[in-house]
C-alpha cells in the first residue's frame, strides 16, 4: 500500500516537472499533476510486474529503500510520460 502511495505521489511531481520542461505540452498544473498520478499508478504496476519497480517487493510485506527508490522512479517516469502522451494528444487534436 505504501509503495502505491509513493509512486502516486512521485507520479504527480513527474507530471508537473514534464509539463514544466515540455512548456508546448503542459495541460496545467491540476491538469499535469492528475495525469502524473494516473501514470504513477500505471507505470508503477507495470513496472512492478516485470519486476523493476518497488510496488512487488512492498506487496510481499518489505519496503526496505530499494523498493521505495523503484516506487520513486516507476512513478515520476510514468506519470512524466503519460502527461507527455496527453499533452501531444490535445496538442493534435486541437490541430
Amino acid at each position: 500500500m505504501m509503495a502505491l502511495l509513493v509512486s502516486l505521489i512521485s507520479g504527480a511531481v513527474g507530471g508537473n516537472v514534464a509539463g514544466g520542461l515540455f512548456k508546448n505540452l503542459s495541460l496545467g498544473t491540476l491538469g499535469n499533476s492528475v495525469a502524473g498520478i494516473a501514470g504513477g499508478g500505471l507505470g508503477g504496476s507495470i513496472l512492478g510486474m516485470l519486476g523493476a519497480g518497488g510496488t512487488a517487493a512492498a506487496a510481499g510485506g518489505g519496503m526496505d529503500v530499494g523498493s521505495i527508490v523503484g516506487s520513486l522512479a516507476s512513478g515520476g517516469v510514468g506519470g512524466g510520460a503519460l502527461m507527455a502522451i496527453i499533452g501531444v494528444v490535445k496538442n493534435m487534436m486541437g490541430r
